[in-house]
């Protein structure tokens, strides 16, 4: 049993959950202190938790067995787990199974409008992964996907929607849907023979990642809108100019013609740059804004 957790916790890249993790809790912390002036409590941030584990582990697994044919066929990804035999689909099925009942039974004890827009949240997690096989626009439903992490973050400890959780949202939906432009390129040809659909396969490596250099400047504009928009402050803003800088250097890693650093642009700059936003916001609000 626990050969097949570890090998299911490997497959679906539990370490990934570094990416939203962090935005979910910034917007919960910061949703709670713009709204009520106080911070939330210990067991609102333990089902935020646990509603974003049941989501992500559900997403990713529902993902790994909707491609398992496509991904037999891809020689990158021909050796993860469902493919090479290593668990079965049954197996799998039982873990989203559970995934989801968690994400149910946290998103209950949260607010009122968590629970009614819970739906929402279940369909894009599904949908997302369908997306590839009729459109090129996939990108960005796995970033509207991904963004719901900050939002679903505020409207848990808040129960209200606001301009700024909107802008939060979006911001957090460029982000994502511009990291996933750069690592779709590195399966270009790939999607290109087998009849999917990505940017990269249809208008290129080169203007996929022009694309994803816009959003990220979006995503830019985005951060340091919130700013103007809540009470956070100069420590901040510190902040920003560390993951501007990581914005910049993941895309000096990769190139049209040189991808061999796209690992790295994807997964340690992004996993940083989303753990130093959270971090400064929450140095912010302890040591600037409750002073």
């Amino acid at each position: 049993m626990f050969t097949k957790l570890k090998i299911f916790l490997e497959m679906i890249k539990f370490e990934h959950s570094i990416f939203a993790l962090p935005f979910a809790f910034m917007g919960a912390i910061l949703g709670s202190v713009v709204l009520t002036g106080h911070l939330p409590s210990w067991m609102q941030i333990l089902w935020i938790t646990l509603a974003m584990v049941g989501a992500r582990t559900a997403a990713m697994a529902l993902n790994r067995v909707i491609d398992h044919v496509i991904d037999k066929k891809n020689p990158r990804t021909s050796n993860r787990a469902i493919p090479a035999g290593l668990i079965s689909i049954r197996q799998v099925i039982i873990y989203i199974i559970l995934s989801f009942l968690l994400l149910f039974w946290a998103t209950y004890n949260l607010s009122s409008l968590a629970m009614k827009l819970l739906p929402i949240a279940v369909f894009f997690l599904v949908f997302y992964s369908y997306t590839k096989r009729f459109t090129w626009t996939c990108h960005f439903f796995l970033g509207i996907t991904l963004g719901l992490a900050p939002l679903g973050g505020w409207v848990a400890v808040t129960g209200q929607f606001t301009w700024s959780s909107i802008i939060f949202y979006l911001t957090v939906v460029c982000w994502s849907a511009g990291f996933d432009l750069i690592y779709a390129c590195q399966d270009a040809e790939f999607d290109k023979q087998e009849g999917l659909h990505s940017l990269p396969s249809r208008f290129g490596i080169k203007a996929a990642l022009m694309t994803a250099r816009v959003l990220h400047v979006l995503t830019a504009v985005g951060l340091v809108t919130l700013f103007f928009m809540t009470h956070l402050s100069w420590l901040y803003l510190v902040g920003l100019v560390i993951a501007y800088v990581l914005l910049y250097k993941e895309h000096r890693l990769v190139s049209p013609t040189d991808l061999s650093k796209l690992n790295t642009a994807f997964f340690t700059m992004n996993g940083v740059l989303s753990i130093v936003v959270f971090a400064f916001t929450l140095l912010d609000i302890f040591f600037i804004h409750r002073t």
